[in-house]
């Protein structure tokens, strides 16, 4: 079978936070219909790496290229041409609360050089359609609840057909419930049109919930492991169940390093004894029946 090119690739580079390396020789290949998660403990990076994928900053040191922009050379005027090919979801929404949802989405469109009103207006209705959200076009933002305000943010990432997906934090700000009909969202638009997505998350349940490659920051570096599987059920009715803050500011989870060996923990100050089993939140039973993929009203915050 034939390689796919990445569309994201990085060798050897290092990553800048602010005026300081926070991750030194980063090697990572994102390839059409990859979705991979980067995880890890606050202030190891991995909104770092979002923002050099997004030429938002410069690459420090090392080889990256993004959707055939080279970022070690990427000039100025290039950058929007490189975002264009990105739909970038941000956990806070970040949508334009004085205009309408179909007047964000035109925004978008005819500042990246959509002129024609009827393909705008068609466009619109087809990524509004796609995330189930055909019915909320004159809506404002303050009007919807915060799973219908990402569904909007997800089809503006969707407006340019872009060939990467990166999404930080996109279900942060949202309840379990909601957070799973995201996440499916997520993966459909994954699985049916082959947009690759990388994903920032702290929120270890679903990463077991919905897997795919996983990138693992910390000491200054990232590194992509395999995910130790989900404590089974029977475990976790009698095992005690971790804070769900300290597992969010405090934790990474038991993962396998793909470069071989046995399972590897990451030392924490928090961790239990070795030969006691750490859990990682609730099992979460499959919410489709009950949420669907369609464009119901969905729970906000």
């Amino acid at each position: 079978m034939e390689e796919k090119e990445p569309v994201i690739s990085f060798e050897g580079a290092d990553i800048a936070g602010g005026d300081n390396i926070v991750i030194y020789g980063l090697d990572m290949k994102v390839c059409p219909g990859d979705f991979i998660y980067i995880v890890g403990k606050v202030g190891t990076g991995k909104t770092s790496i979002i923002r050099t994928i997004i030429a938002e900053n410069r690459l420090a040191k090392g080889k990256g290229t993004v959707c055939g922009y080279d970022l070690g050379s990427i000039r100025e005027k290039e950058i929007p041409y490189l975002r264009r090919k990105l739909g970038v979801v941000f956990q806070d929404f970040q949508l334009l609360m004085d205009r309408s949802v179909e007047d964000n989405l035109s925004f978008v469109l005819k500042a990246t050089g959509w002129n024609d009103g009827k393909e705008i207006y068609g466009r619109i209705e087809e990524v509004l359609n796609a995330v189930g959200m055909k019915n909320k076009a004159h809506k404002m933002p303050h009007q919807l609840s915060g799973g219908e305000q990402q569904r909007v943010a997800i089809a503006r990432a969707l407006l340019n057909r872009p060939q990467v997906i990166i999404a930080d934090e996109p279900t942060g700000n949202l309840d379990p419930e909601t957070a799973d009909g995201i996440m499916r969202l997520l993966t459909r638009i994954n699985r049916e049109k082959g947009t690759a997505i990388v994903m920032v998350t702290h929120n270890i349940s679903l990463v077991h919930r919905y897997p795919g490659r996983i990138m693992v920051c910390g000491n200054e570096e990232c590194i992509e492991k395999k995910l130790a599987p989900a404590p089974s059920a029977k475990t976790q009715d009698t095992a005690p169940q971790p804070d769900e803050n300290a597992l969010t500011e405090n934790t990474v989870p038991v993962l396998e390093n793909t470069a071989g060996g046995g399972e590897e923990r990451i030392p924490d100050s928090t961790a239990k004894p070795e030969n006691k089993e750490i859990q990682y939140g609730e099992n979460g039973e499959d919410a489709e029946a009950k949420n669907g993929e369609g464009g119901g009203q969905e729970n906000g915050q």
